[in-house]
């Protein structure tokens, strides 16, 4: 067949690479809700085991450098994300990045606490509460690894579960529920935590309600990923944070 024509780029705002866990159910629906058109998502899975134990989450290690070597190979990604925000907490941050970084040289990476820890900022947040499905050791280690960040942690609440499906099955109005009762009255914003969650679907009635700002994991990886790519296309729906489209 003789017919002369050009190839069309189909991400020319951006692309987003998403090492995602094996059990996600929610992150790749839930972070395209929020990006604006023309820029994409691929992502590729990180072998893990429920049930969700600081054990289980050290020990995907080993697969991180794997799975983010078959994001987009021969062509790349403009940012990479590891996305879950427990896993950030029990691996750190640092050695994400190496790991990604690996197969990735030179290509900006973040993850839920980096992500959020910026977003808090933008609100000149110091007081948080925080919100998760999580249970109380895993809590533990989600809020040291704030106070490291250099906020002051007045609360942590979780629903206490151990697996991911379970976890993207909460119903929003639950969430939105929660977050009323945790945040604390002397907090400056309200973290809701975990990339398996559907937390962005009630961001802003918990901010209307609250008078605060709310972050949620995914949200804050949307966010922070047009700031790498310098993308300042407008996203509406979801919360106060993208009105500091490029705020460091």
């Amino acid at each position: 067949m003789n017919v002369s024509y050009n190839f069309e780029d189909i991400a020319p705002g951006g692309r987003i690479g998403l090492v995602a866990l094996a059990t996600d159910y929610n992150s790749e629906t839930d972070l395209r809700r929020m990006l604006p058109k023309g820029v994409d998502l691929f992502t590729n899975r990180v072998l893990n085991a429920n049930p969700l134990t600081i054990e289980n989450l050290r020990a995907m290690a080993g697969d991180i450098t794997r799975a983010a070597s078959g994001l987009l190979p021969g062509i790349g990604v403009d940012v990479v994300i590891y996305g879950c925000t427990s896993g950030t907490a029990a691996i750190g941050g640092y050695e994400l990045e190496r790991l990604i970084q690996i197969a990735q040289p030179g290509v900006p990476c973040t993850n839920p606490i980096l992500s959020a820890g910026k977003a808090l900022r933008t609100f000149s947040a110091k007081k948080i509460s925080i919100l998760t499905p999580y249970d109380d050791m895993v809590n533990a280690a989600v809020a040291d690894n704030f106070k490291t960040e250099g906020f002051d942690i007045l609360n942590i609440e979780g629903f206490g579960l151990d697996n991911d499906i379970e976890m993207t099955g909460l119903p929003p109005a639950a969430i939105a529920e929660a977050a009323m009762q945790v945040c604390d009255p002397d907090a400056d914003a309200l973290f809701i935590s975990c990339t398996a969650i559907r937390s962005s679907l009630v961001i802003e009635e918990v901010e209307q309600k609250l008078g605060k700002p709310v972050v949620t994991s995914n949200q804050a990886l949307a966010w922070h990923c047009l700031q790498l790519m310098k993308n300042t296309c407008q996203v509406n729906g979801f919360g106060k944070l993208f009105d500091n489209a490029l705020s460091s």
